[in-house]
């Protein structure tokens, strides 16, 4: 399918949704670098990289097609996807039946969401 501009349209939401997932990547990171320093103990030099990771974060949230609550509320549905991919991957948790169900879930509504009309006033 291709947008009236000649673009396609699933190369859009692919690459939104990939900005998304590196979006939520650097809070992760800007999240839990202090954590390993705050409850593991780690070096308070931590802090440099997590702040960094948050500014990184800010910016890549600057990036997204639109600041509307639509796309904060798209963007909540990719963190937790991604929260649940590093709870397997850096927890080294096997995500339970029921994380996958609220994966499942949150996508679901990402689809919805992006799914819909411009909803401009």
């Amino acid at each position: 399918m291709v947008n009236p501009s000649g673009n396609h349209l699933g190369l859009g939401v692919l690459h939104t949704l990939l900005l998304m997932a590196l979006t939520a990547l650097m809070e992760l990171l800007g999240c839990y670098l202090p954590y390993l320093w705050l409850r593991e103990g780690r070096s308070a030099l931590l802090l440099i990289p997590a702040a960094l990771c948050l500014v990184v974060f800010v910016w890549l949230l600057s990036l997204h097609p639109a600041a509307t609550g639509r796309v904060y509320a798209a963007y909540g549905a990719v963190y937790v996807s991604m929260a649940v991919v590093w709870l397997r991957l850096v927890d080294g948790v096997v995500p339970t039946g029921r994380d996958l169900l609220g994966v499942a879930v949150v996508l679901a509504g990402l689809a919805v969401l992006i799914s819909g009309g411009s909803g401009r006033r």
